[in-house]
């Protein structure tokens, strides 16, 4: 039997709906440490304000510590996932980040294919962890099917450079502007280059750069303090973070600014729930005064076990 739901108890029509939340749909891993992948994008979108719509493409077994192993989902179970979804809900904006597989990636990227005018944000995560001709196979896939769709690519420095240049042999490291360069060759409109060395005479090594640039050269960007902390999450947040502000409408430099922001206090308010790196606080702007703990352990965009940064306010 269907209710009727065209008034309330009292007999009287039901208030207007308000207006939906933006939907982001993410395309991650998933992993029972919480850390990133699906998990961390229904948090940070969540956090946005935005809606999240988790399509999951692998099972990754790791701790906070290390990856050990990962299952690639069937493509076809994929892409059913995300087109079942499709059919019913208008998504805003779409948030990319490991796909499983170079199987995976095309099948994704066929998804993606069908929506020319949803802005997508590319996460390039650290992929050392899988075998060399597994991960050849992946990067090669992603460059020639999904950059082409992309509208802002995120990485660190490092895994950017390895992903576009490989064959840089330059004495200085490569600049964003020449990343970008590198990524619009492939279709890339824009990247957001995290933890980019500045050098500094008086305080070597002291501060990291994160630089939104396009091929014309750097657009805007924010500057952290480098200490050592180590973490896990944080590529995954600052890329969903900017998926859903592009979603409700913000402009691109804009978004950019607000998610490197978030990112920092999220890192902040951080908590290492294991014996591994820490987790970003996504909902750190909820806890009631008073019942914020210190973390210290503030920290910039960056992957993995290698330094981390503070943001200069």
């Amino acid at each position: 039997m269907t209710a009727d739901t065209s008034t309330d108890e009292t007999g009287t029509e039901p208030m207007q709906d308000a207006p939906a939340p933006a939907c982001v749909m993410t395309f991650n891993a998933t992993d029972a440490s919480g850390a990133g992948g699906v998990a961390g994008d229904v948090a940070t979108i969540a956090a946005m304000g935005a809606h999240a719509l988790p399509v999951v493409t692998s099972v990754v077994m790791r701790d906070t510590a290390e990856v050990f192993d990962h299952h690639a989902l069937d493509p076809d179970v994929v892409v059913e996932q995300a087109r079942s979804v499709l059919e019913d809900v208008t998504i805003a904006a779409w948030k990319v980040g490991f796909l499983g597989s170079a199987e995976g990636v095309s099948a994704v990227a066929e998804v993606l294919s069908d929506y020319p005018d949803v802005p997508l944000v590319a996460y390039m995560p650290n992929l050392s962890w899988l075998e060399e001709d597994e991960q050849q196979a992946y990067l090669d896939a992603f460059r020639e099917l999904v950059l082409p769709q992309t509208e802002v690519l995120v990485g660190s420095h490092q895994t950017l450079t390895d992903f576009l240049l490989p064959d840089w042999e330059g004495e200085r490291p490569a600049s964003p502007r020449e990343l970008a360069v590198a990524a619009a060759e492939h279709g890339t409109r824009f990247v957001l280059v995290t933890s980019v060395l500045v050098p500094s005479s008086k305080t070597p090594d002291q501060f990291l750069d994160n630089v939104l640039a396009s091929p014309q050269g750097a657009i805007t960007g924010e500057k952290f303090e480098r200490f050592e902390v180590s973490f896990v999450g944080a590529g995954d947040t600052l890329s969903a973070a900017l998926a859903a502000l592009l979603a409700a409408g913000s402009e691109l430099h804009t978004a950019v600014g607000e998610s490197l922001a978030f990112l920092d206090q999220a890192l902040d308010a951080g908590f290492r729930p294991g014996m591994g790196n820490v987790i970003p606080d996504r909902f750190f702007w909820a806890l009631p005064p008073g019942d914020e703990e210190e973390a210290g352990t503030e920290g910039g965009p960056e992957e993995g076990t290698a330094p981390g940064t503070r943001h200069i306010h």
